[in-house]
């Protein structure tokens, strides 16, 4: 059984994308590509897919992560074509490596965020930013199942930073920029409770009343090891790509034939 390893993405309008939407979704272009799926057993047999940290709705994205089980190999790049053709555009399947090494979702500890926050000035971003980075808990709310339940979004952010409006990796063609603009980027551990980019906003407001008059455009840029010496997220598929290139160079050519 053959497992590949998919990145994909949530851009434009298709944001709003519920996951099961989406799952709804690659389900069918698994049909339409004529994947050869594995399936579990039991008496609901459903393709053998595994998904790894959702981005909540709502978000855009630019580092979504899948794994899939074949009965029948085949070329992950191949596979990728058929599969991002069967998808509507925003969802977009921008890589596809095989599976060579264990433990996907375990090198998914940390995200890389960019909050656009429209109407809201540079100044006024980093005088939030640096009164968040500042304190030592922020405490936020946010409804649970189980009612309200208060936590603290401080101790899982590991960089807050304000970011020039060019250097912005999320295409936001429909989002007015004739008014001040200001650009977060953050960087996220993956803990538990979840620590998402609502709660940090929540927690800008606490320590510094930011409140942007239109709701921020959130994308999730990148997710992976969080690296600490450099402090920088790593890219989860590389070990994968890593091994593959180390098996086919240590793989002998195939040998000429004689001429007659």
């Amino acid at each position: 059984m053959q497992r590949i390893r998919l990145r994909y993405t949530k851009r434009g309008r298709l944001r709003f994308t519920s996951h099961r939407d989406f799952q709804r979704a690659f389900e069918r272009a698994l049909r339409r590509a004529e994947v050869p799926m594995a399936y579990s057993a039991g008496f609901t047999p459903h393709p053998k897919v595994s998904y790894a940290n959702a981005a909540p709705t709502g978000t855009g994205s630019e580092a979504e992560y899948l794994e899939i089980a074949l009965t029948a190999p085949r070329d992950p790049e191949q596979l990728r074509i058929l599969l991002d053709e069967s998808l509507p555009t925003g969802l977009d399947i921008v890589e596809a490596v095989e599976a060579r090494t264990s433990g996907l979702a375990d090198r998914l500890t940390a995200s890389v965020w960019e909050l656009r926050l429209d109407g809201v000035s540079q100044e006024e971003a980093r005088r939030a930013a640096d009164a968040f980075t500042a304190a030592e808990t922020v405490e936020v709310q946010r409804l649970a199942k189980n009612g309200v339940r208060t936590f603290d979004a401080r101790s899982a952010v590991v960089s807050l930073e304000i970011r020039d409006l060019a250097e912005t990796h999320s295409p936001q063609a429909d989002r007015p920029t004739d008014q001040p603009c200001a650009i977060l980027r953050l960087v996220v551990r993956h803990v538990t409770p979840a620590v998402r980019p609502d709660d940090v906003l929540s927690g800008l407001r606490a320590v510094a009343d930011l409140a942007p008059p239109v709701p921020a455009a959130v994308t999730r840029l990148a997710q992976g090891l969080f690296d600490e010496e450099t402090g920088t997220v790593t890219d989860p598929l590389a070990p994968d790509r890593e091994a593959a290139q180390a098996r086919s160079t240590a793989e002998p050519p195939a040998a000429a034939t004689a001429p007659a």
